[in-house]
């Protein structure tokens, strides 16, 4: 009896927990639930790569990007030290719509980001939804009342860190085979290793296993002089120039908020449209091979949201090619297995 009461008072002390917790925390709760929902129904939905090819509505293109993924994934777990998953095995048709939509937010005279917390994986730049309306709820609030620059976009691919098994994405379809193959690691990586509280780290480490990967792979698939790696190579070179204009770019923009005194915020303000006026119309001055960037800015005024997002995935690229190259002759995979020895991994 005395052991069964104990039990009871434990059991009620817990309930009592939950319940303090859920109306402290009752934002958070729902979020939580809203995003599981939409997972599983992601889940659910997915079916095995192999049923997709096999419907009679999958076009040979379709066909051709499947075994793209099959294929990258097996290289990056036997030649870049990809930890094994069974991740992108299934595929979630979307019907040609976005699934995900991403709330970033950042102060406007500062690149400093506005920052979501979430229990056990940290703090993140960013705040995924997959409902729409409740993603421009959340970029309007940000906006209007934290009187914050804010950014909504759609994700092309995300991670769970393995609290699911992550399906293939129906609009992943649509890119290139080296754009593909370096999306598919880039999310492996992620897999692989991810610091708690290091997005930035995270997701500089996955873009250049990615994109490094992907260039071995179709060096593997078709040969160093081949068709295929050389516009990959093409297009990669294009991508890098204009990571370096923006780049630079924020980094103009971060010496202009730093010199800011006593201004008026309305001046501030000024100065800085100006500066972003500028970054606009001297993009014309950089000469890209493809014609993938020509018109990025044509309709479309960035705010320090879009330099955030840049520096958080770019901004850490040469320092990792240096390492790679001075400490492990290039191996990527050598590299690859020092991180994951040297840092904890969600």
């Amino acid at each position: 009896m005395k052991l069964k009461k104990i039990l009871l008072r434990t059991l009620a002390v817990i309930a009592i927990l939950l319940v303090v917790f859920g109306i402290v925390y009752r934002d958070l709760v729902g979020y939580g639930w809203m995003q599981l929902n939409g997972q599983l129904q992601v889940v659910r939905e997915a079916i095995p790569l192999e049923e997709f090819i096999a419907l009679d509505s999958t076009t040979v293109e379709q066909k051709k990007s499947i075994q793209t993924i099959i294929e990258a994934k097996e290289f990056a777990f036997n030649e870049l030290g990809i930890n094994y998953s069974d991740n992108y095995s299934e595929i979630f048709d979307q019907k040609g719509k976005p699934s995900m939509f991403v709330v970033t937010g950042c102060e406007p005279f500062a690149f400093v980001p506005r920052l979501w917390s979430f229990p056990i994986v940290g703090k993140f730049p960013y705040k995924g939804y997959f409902k729409r309306e409740k993603a421009i709820e959340e970029f309007k609030r940000v906006r209007d009342e934290e009187n914050l620059d804010a950014g909504l976009r759609t994700a092309g691919g995300w991670s769970t860190l393995g609290w699911f098994k992550d399906p293939v994405l129906s609009n992943m379809l649509r890119r290139s085979e080296g754009d593909l193959a370096a999306l598919i690691i880039h999310e492996l990586t992620h897999g692989t290793l991810f610091v708690k509280d290091s997005v930035t780290f995270n997701e500089n480490l996955a873009t250049f296993i990615g994109d490094k990967g992907a260039e071995l792979f179709l060096a593997k698939k078709y040969g160093d002089d081949s068709d295929e790696l050389n516009a990959f190579k093409q297009q990669r070179t294009d991508e890098i120039k204009f990571r370096t204009y923006m780049l630079m770019s924020a980094k103009s923009l971060d010496s202009l908020y730093k010199s800011f005194g006593e201004e008026s915020d309305s001046l501030k303000a000024q100065l800085k449209a100006d500066q972003i006026k500028n970054i606009k119309l001297n993009f014309d001055t950089v000469h890209f091979s493809t014609g993938r960037y020509s018109t990025y800015f044509d309709t479309y005024t960035p705010n320090n949201t879009f330099f955030m997002s840049m520096l958080r995935y770019n901004s850490q690229q040469d320092d990792l090619e240096k390492e790679l190259n001075e400490k492990f002759e290039g191996d990527l995979k050598r590299y690859l297995e020092f991180l994951k020895g040297k840092y904890p991994s969600l």
